[in-house]
């Protein structure tokens, strides 16, 4: 496992899974990116994917209002399917898992150094993914 930077797609696992999305058929991306965020929700000991969740997070995050888009060289050539909304709820939890794993895996997928800069990117993403609250009038005023 290379460390690389605080980028979604800035370390070896995660520009490997860029590759995997673009070798994949493109009616089959979206089933890769549904498992790595399946498999890490699921995951009880080491996050065994929490880069490739990352990536897939931002992927996701990309398409939503407020997301950036994907930006570097090491992420997917190929171009992504439009996600359905599941996949966001799906990336959030999983992100929140990986956050909240920072003792174990996660502190060691970035330079100490590196560690805030890297949270805050998630917490970004995060915030990009997360649904928005459903807005419920407390009162009608026609009334």
């Amino acid at each position: 496992m290379g460390i690389w930077d605080t980028g979604p797609f800035d370390n070896d696992s995660a520009a490997d899974f860029a590759g995997d999305l673009d070798d994949a058929k493109p009616e089959e991306r979206e089933a890769l990116i549904r498992g790595v965020l399946t498999r890490t929700i699921d995951a009880t000991g080491w996050l065994a994917e929490g880069q490739e969740v990352v990536a897939a997070a931002a992927l996701i995050a990309a398409q939503c209002p407020g997301g950036a888009p994907i930006d570097t060289p090491y992420g997917p050539e190929e171009p992504m399917p439009a996600f359905p909304d599941d996949l966001r709820t799906l990336a959030d939890t999983a992100l929140a898992r990986i956050i909240s794993d920072q003792a174990r895996a996660a502190s060691n997928w970035v330079d100490p150094e590196d560690w805030k800069q890297w949270r805050a990117n998630l917490n970004r993403l995060r915030a990009v993914l997360a649904p928005p609250s459903p807005s419920i009038p407390l009162f009608d005023a026609e009334k």
